[in-house]
C-alpha cells in the first residue's frame, strides 16, 4: 500500500470517528450518525488509530516526493496522538458546558447541509444516534465514579441547568428540529414531523436519562471547585501532560509553560503602560486594566454593532492582502452573531462549496465586547487568520484530503494569534483603541498559560484562576468564569494559542537569520500555510528545508 492509498483509507476513518465533523466540512457518507462515546466505540478507535500509525512509520521513506514525506510523518503522528488521548478516557470526566453536545447541538445542526433528498432522509436517524450519545455519556460518567475520577461540581450544575432548559422547550420548538434548508423534493413539513417524533420518543427520554444521572448519580460526587484541575485525580499528572504534548506538539513541560506565561504576562504589562496614555489617559496598568473593562463607552451595546464592526475588520484585511500573502483561498468568509457556544469561534467551508467559511461572534451578552475587542477577534478568527489558514488547507492541490482538513491546534490556534500580531505590522488596527485590544487578545493567551497549568498541575482553585486573569486581562468578569470553565473542562487546549505563536515567531526569527536580506514574508508565509496543518516539529523541518 502506497502512502495516499493509506491517507485516504485514515480519512476515512476520521469520518466514521467525527461524522458531525465529517458532515459540516460536506462528507455526508456518515450523515445518519453522530459521535459514538460508548466504551466500546472508544477501544474500537484506539486501537485502529494505533495501527494506522504503525502502517504508516512501516512504509518505506525512500522514494517518497517531500509531500508524500510529510504525509507519512503526518499520519503516523496524527493518529498515535489521539490514540493517546483516547486512552485517557477523558469523556468519563467530560461533563463540559460549553461545547458538550447540549450546547452545541444547536449550532452545529442548521449548519448541516441537506444538498440531497438522501441525505436530508438519514436525518431521523441522526437523531437517534444523538438519544444514544446522551444515554452512553451516561454509562461512562458512572464508569468515571468507579474509578475515582469524577466531574467538576460547576459543570455539572451548568450542564444540568441547561438540560433542564431544552426539555423545558415545547417541542415543536426542539433546537433537532431547526435543520438546514431542504433540496427541491422533500416534504419540509413531513420531514420535521417525522424528526419531532423522533426527539418526542427517543431523544427526550434519553436526556431525561441523562439529567438524571447527573443530578442523583454524579452531582454528589463531583469535584468542588477548589479541586476542579486533573492533578487531583489519579494519575492526573501523567494525564496533563499527554494533553500538554498533543496540544502544543512540543515537549515543554507545564512547569515551562506556566513560567513561559509569567514572563509573557510581565512584558504585556510593559506594552499597555506605553499605550494607555493614548486611550485611557493613564500608564498605571490596573488602571488601564480597570478601565477597559468597566468603562461603558468602551464597550458595545448592541450584537448587530459586534457583527456590523467585525465585517469592517474583515474588509480591511482583505484588501492589504496582496502585500503579505501570495496565497488566497476561493471560499469567502463570513461572520455571523450566535448567543451559545465560545466568545468567538470559526467553521471551515464546506467542500462541495455548497457553504463558505463563517466566523461566529457570541453577541450573548454584548456589553462584555469591548469596542477594543472586534478587530484582533475578527482578525484571528476570519482573515488573516484561520479562515486564512483552514480555508487553503482545504483547497489545496496534491495532498491528501486528510491534510486538507487536519486540524492541529498548536498550529491552527498559534498562526491564528500570530495573525493578531501580523495584523499590526499590516497596518490593520485602526488606532490605538484597537491596538490596546491586540494586547487584551495577547494578555488572554498568556494568562491561559499560567491558569490552565495552574489548575491542572499546581492544584489552583477555579477561583484562584478567575482571579488571576481578572487582574491580569481587561476582561469582564462574567467572560472570564466562563474562560476559566472551559479551561478547567478542556485541559491543555487553551495552551496551544501562545505557545503556538511563539513557536511560530521563533521559526520566523531562524529563517531571517538563515536567508537574511533574502528573507520574504510572502515565501515565509507561503512555507507555513501551503502543505496544511502539521505538529510544530514538522513545520519546522519543513521551513528549515525551504528558508535555506
Amino acid at each position: 500500500m502506497d502512502i495516499d492509498s493509506l491517507a485516504d483509507e485514515y480519512q476515512q476513518f476520521r469520518y466514521q470517528v467525527a461524522p458531525t465533523w465529517a458532515h459540516l466540512t460536506g462528507e455526508y457518507s456518515q450523515a445518519g450518525r453522530y459521535e459514538d462515546v460508548s466504551r466500546a466505540g472508544e477501544e474500537r478507535a484506539i486501537t485502529r488509530s494505533k495501527e494506522f500509525s504503525l502502517r504508516a512509520q512501516a512504509l518505506p521513506v525512500e522514494g517518497l516526493t517531500e509531500q508524500e514525506q510529510i504525509s507519512r510523518a503526518m499520519l503516523e503522528w496524527d493518529a498515535a496522538a489521539r490514540a493517546s488521548v483516547l486512552e485517557l478516557r477523558m469523556v468519563e470526566l467530560g461533563v463540559d458546558p460549553i461545547f458538550g453536545p447540549q450546547a452545541s447541538v444547536g449550532t452545529y445542526l442548521p449548519k448541516l447541509s441537506l444538498p440531497t433528498a438522501e441525505v436530508a432522509e438519514l436525518l431521523p436517524a441522526k437523531l437517534e444516534s444523538i438519544a444514544q450519545h446522551f444515554r452512553d455519556r451516561a454509562d461512562r460518567h458512572r464508569d468515571g465514579l468507579d474509578n475515582g475520577r469524577p466531574p467538576a461540581a460547576f459543570a455539572v450544575a451548568q450542564v444540568v441547568d441547561q438540560l433542564e432548559s431544552w426539555l423545558s422547550t415545547p417541542l415543536q420548538d426542539d433546537p433537532l428540529l431547526a435543520i438546514a434548508p431542504t433540496p427541491d423534493g422533500v416534504d419540509r413539513a413531513a420531514l420535521v414531523e417525522r424528526l419531532a417524533k423522533v426527539v418526542e420518543s427517543d431523544v427526550r427520554p434519553a436526556l431525561h436519562e441523562y439529567l438524571r444521572c447527573l443530578r442523583e448519580e454524579v452531582a454528589g460526587k463531583a469535584r468542588p471547585d477548589e479541586e476542579c484541575g486533573l492533578v487531583h485525580l489519579p494519575g492526573g499528572d501523567s494525564d496533563y501532560a499527554t494533553l500538554t504534548r498533543f496540544h502544543t506538539t512540543t515537549d515543554l513541560t507545564p512547569q515551562q509553560i506556566h513560567e513561559i506565561g509569567l514572563a509573557q504576562v510581565e512584558s504585556l504589562a510593559r506594552e499597555y503602560a506605553e499605550l494607555g496614555p493614548a486611550v485611557v489617559a493613564s500608564s498605571d496598568v490596573p488602571t488601564i486594566l480597570s478601565a477597559l473593562r468597566d468603562d461603558p463607552s468602551l464597550h458595545h451595546t448592541n450584537g448587530d454593532d459586534v457583527v456590523e464592526a467585525s465585517k469592517r475588520a474583515m474588509a480591511k484585511a482583505r484588501a492589504a492582502m496582496p502585500e503579505w500573502f501570495n496565497l488566497m483561498p476561493q471560499a469567502d468568509c463570513d461572520v455571523e452573531g450566535t448567543t451559545s457556544g465560545a466568545k468567538a469561534y470559526y467553521f471551515r467551508p464546506a467542500k462541495d462549496g455548497s457553504r463558505g467559511g463563517v466566523f461566529f461572534m457570541n453577541v450573548s451578552d454584548p456589553e462584555a465586547w469591548g469596542l477594543f475587542d472586534i478587530e484582533s477577534t475578527a482578525f484571528h478568527e476570519g482573515i488573516p487568520g484561520h479562515h486564512l489558514q483552514i480555508a487553503l488547507a482545504a483547497e489545496l492541490d496534491g495532498i491528501p484530503e486528510f491534510r486538507k482538513s487536519g486540524f492541529v491546534t498548536a498550529y491552527s490556534e498559534g498562526w491564528g494569534l500570530y495573525t493578531e500580531r501580523l495584523a499590526d505590522e499590516m497596518g490593520l488596527y485602526g488606532g490605538a483603541l484597537d491596538r490596546i485590544g491586540m494586547l487584551a487578545a495577547d494578555s488572554m493567551r498568556a494568562c491561559r498559560l499560567v491558569v490552565d497549568t495552574g489548575m491542572h498541575a499546581l492544584g489552583w482553585s477555579r477561583q484562584q484562576a478567575i482571579d488571576y486573569l481578572i487582574a491580569n486581562s481587561p476582561m469582564p468578569r462574567s467572560h472570564a468564569e466562563a474562560e476559566i470553565d472551559r479551561y478547567a473542562v478542556t485541559p491543555g487546549q487553551a495552551l496551544s494559542y501562545m505557545i503556538g505563536r511563539l513557536e511560530i515567531l521563533r521559526m520566523r526569527a531562524d529563517a531571517m537569520a538563515r536567508q537574511g536580506e533574502r528573507f520574504e514574508i510572502k515565501a515565509f508565509h507561503d512555507a507555513v500555510l501551503d502543505s496544511g496543518a502539521m505538529p510544530l516539529y514538522l513545520l519546522e523541518k519543513q521551513l528549515q528545508t525551504r528558508l535555506t
